[in-house]
């Protein structure tokens, strides 16, 4: 996979702040060397948030996004505002422009406590510094530079990147349950809502993660799995499945074979998987009228078998008895208002792990049990304990 390749949920995201005027834009197309934003001296040109994906040196693969000015007025203004401080869920590092002629503003004060308060590593970059007589010396995360003479611009980069390592995932997707030559076998339905000719993403990535470690694949849909397990001459270390397939594998996969889910892995890899398995039990205790948001992090065509829209509310409602009312949302944006019983989130695959983490959290803060797909199916189906031994760490919850 080239660096242009490799998706923006995988990509180290960087946010770019500042006031109106500050100069965001300028600095922003300076860094990427290119005019990726629109540059005027008029106030609150940048109406949008406006994202690159690109190849940041030394850094490799980031997304870019330059945000309005966090001054914005009016009522349209604040719509803005709040378009900008949206850009904090998913940024892993925060660089903050201030036009060095007028120094830190109070706006500029808020929103380093908001970078504080949402523990992202950030920068504050003085812009401008052509029209000093004498630049300050630069200090561990503030820098002087000039996006009209190209001033200190390298040393941004090599300075966005020292904090960007710090923020980095370090988490494995699979390799730290796996040894070389283990055999895997992924059970992949293809059904009406599998997309035609290709594979999902999260797929796609486990494969990549298991070859990368030397492990060795094997694939095959839940109707062919009794068969494909019998041809194997050697017992498979995990069979990973599609959600909506789990109750039919876990009867085909023998017990002394460790069985998972591909949106449990990416539960673990993307968020805080102790929260979300708390989150599945909170399905035995919903009552009727209860709300449950059901909410994904990508868009896309909805098939007449949705699993977020169709199966999963008709599996809730069978297990649980109740006439629950469901609401969804779906894409980048998480709502702020959580009137919820229980929010069911998907895997997290087009989202960042700050971004996944955000919606937990928040969850939490707003007192709103939360879990996934894979997590609420398996305890719909009675194997939540049975999914979750792949990760030893995670039975003491069981205890």
């Amino acid at each position: 996979m080239g660096l242009n390749d490799v998706v923006s949920s995988e990509r180290i995201h960087i946010g770019i702040f500042g006031l109106r005027n500050a100069g965001k834009s300028s600095v922003v197309n300076c860094i990427t060397n290119q005019n990726l934003s629109v540059v005027s001296p008029i106030k609150g040109t940048t109406t949008d948030p406006v994202k690159k994906a690109m190849e940041l040196l030394p850094l490799g693969p980031v997304v870019i996004t330059d945000t309005p000015g966090i001054d914005d007025e009016g009522e349209l203004g604040e719509l803005r505002v709040e378009k900008a401080k949206d850009t904090l869920s998913h940024s892993d590092v925060a660089v903050l422009i201030v036009d060095v002629t007028c120094g830190l503003t109070t706006i500029d004060q808020q929103l380093i406590s908001l970078f504080k308060e949402r523990q992202i590593p950030y920068i504050i970059a003085y812009n401008k510094s052509d029209l000093m007589i004498d630049s300050p010396i630069s200090k561990e995360n503030e820098i002087y530079i000039s996006a009209k003479d190209n001033q200190n611009i390298n040393e941004l980069k090599e300075m966005i990147a020292k904090f960007a390592k710090k923020s980095k995932n370090q988490k494995e997707l699979i390799a730290d349950l796996l040894s070389p030559g283990d055999i895997v076998v992924l059970v992949i339905p293809i059904d009406s809502s599998a997309p035609k000719g290709r594979l999902i993403l999260p797929q796609q990535q486990t494969i990549r993660a298991i070859l990368d470690i030397g492990g060795i694949v094997v694939s095959c849909q839940d109707s062919e799995l009794k068969q494909t397990l019998a041809s194997l001459s050697k017992q498979p270390k995990l069979v990973i499945t599609d959600s909506q397939a789990f109750q039919k594998v876990a009867k085909d996969v023998p017990e002394n074979i460790l069985l998972t889910s591909f949106s449990i892995l990416f539960a673990r890899y993307k968020g805080d998987i102790e929260e979300v398995v708390k989150g599945a039990t909170q399905l035995d205790y919903l009552q009727d009228g209860d709300i449950v948001l059901i909410s994904e992090g990508c868009t896309h065509h909805r098939q007449c078998e949705d699993i977020g829209t169709v199966k999963l509310p008709r599996w809730i409602q069978e297990y649980t008895g109740k006439d629950i009312q469901f609401v969804f949302t779906s894409g980048t944006e998480f709502p702020k208002e959580l009137p919820y019983s229980l929010i069911i989130h998907c895997g997290g695959c087009m989202l960042n792990q700050k971004e996944m983490n955000y919606r937990i959290q928040y969850a939490n803060q707003k007192q709103v049990p939360i879990t996934n797909y894979g997590l609420a199916i398996a305890h719909m189906n009675g194997i939540l304990y049975r999914s979750l031994k792949p990760f030893p760490n995670l039975l003491e919850l069981f205890d």
